[in-house]
């Protein structure tokens, strides 16, 4: 997954996005990019630190060494050749990624959702945001999966297990019997992947957990940003998690018996929510009032200890098959 994402966003190396390195940095580059394709990644490496030591601002340069040291399986160096990388180049969306999926070992969230998935064999499953329908197809028979999303752009054809309903999450638990609409089951996992707004995500939360058992599973994407520019509520660059952090703040404080981690897993983090209630309307009935209240907190709250105020959950699927009951 990282390797298909790296090369679908450096594209060989060959583009530029600012002044031309000298001829012997664009050489040792060039170098790099070979060994790194014949997988001689101690090589690569060298050469991609040759190049940005003749060239020090030149994005390819960077980037590609920064790409190189998480690959020689130096993370704490490549991190900080990616904030070289920000100050020279602030605009380039492709550091975002690398940063994310440096951070972040083992699995990728869509692994770890097919992981689960396996696991737990449910009865039922319900994907708010859709999308392409790629982890909507991940779900197979005799699952009932239904997918709802107001704009889904499908890739390929769903499965006879499979559904979407083109509306918003609000439109369709007003307007659906969504117990009947999984054949008179409870939903027994939920993954919310929807708008990057807090309040949506708190409203879907809701909504699933009061059509869920005790012993169902909730999923939350994007729970754990990367940066302030890509938690703002408003899109600033490519890379975008939004406020979703808000919901695993709240969920905390105000529903203390729910059990709550946050998988340490690329691009950011996806939340498991178990010890259901679905008797409770809290969350609902004080809707406005939670949402005003969050909204109210600022990110820099977060910046002191991340990882223990979003519960950080490592990344070891034993550890997580654990927490799945």
């Amino acid at each position: 997954m990282l390797l298909r994402f790296l090369k679908d966003i450096f594209g060989g190396g060959s583009g530029r996005t600012r002044d031309e390195p000298s001829a012997l940095a664009n050489e040792h580059l060039q170098r790099g990019l070979a060994n790194r394709s014949a997988g001689r990644l101690q090589d690569a490496f060298a050469d991609f630190r040759r190049a940005t030591e003749l060239a020090p601002d030149d994005p390819n340069c960077l980037y590609s060494l920064a790409e190189a040291a998480y690959r020689v399986g130096q993370p704490e160096l490549a991190l900080e050749y990616c904030g070289r990388l920000r100050r020279v180049a602030p605009q380039l969306g492709a550091v975002d990624g690398l940063e994310a999926h440096i951070r972040f070992e083992g699995d990728h969230y869509f692994e770890v959702l097919k992981r689960i998935l396996e696991a737990v064999k449910p009865r039922t499953y319900l994907e708010i945001g859709v999308e392409q329908g790629n982890s909507l197809r991940l779900v197979t028979a005799p699952t009932l999966a239904i997918g709802v999303d107001p704009e889904p752009k499908l890739s390929a054809p769903l499965a006879p297990n499979q559904r979407v309903f083109a509306e918003t999450s609000d439109a369709f638990f007003a307007s659906h019997d969504v117990r009947a609409e999984l054949g008179g089951l409870p939903i027994d996992l939920a993954f919310i992947d929807g708008m990057h707004h807090f309040e949506f995500a708190l409203r879907d939360f809701a909504n699933v957990e009061r059509l869920s058992t005790p012993q169902s599973t909730i999923l939350i994407h994007d729970v754990y940003p990367l940066d302030r520019v890509t938690a703002e509520r408003e899109r600033l660059r490519t890379f975008w998690s939004g406020d979703i952090w808000r919901l695993i703040v709240l969920l905390k404080k105000v529903r203390p018996e729910l059990s709550v981690h946050t998988i340490a897993t690329a691009p950011t983090g996806l939340a498991v929510v178990r010890n259901l209630d679905p008797a409770s309307r809290l969350l609902l009935e004080r809707h406005d009032q939670l949402v005003r209240e969050y909204l109210a907190l600022d990110y820099s709250w977060l910046e002191d200890d991340m990882a223990g105020k979003l519960n950080l959950f490592p990344n070891d699927w034993t550890k997580i098959r654990a927490l799945l009951g």
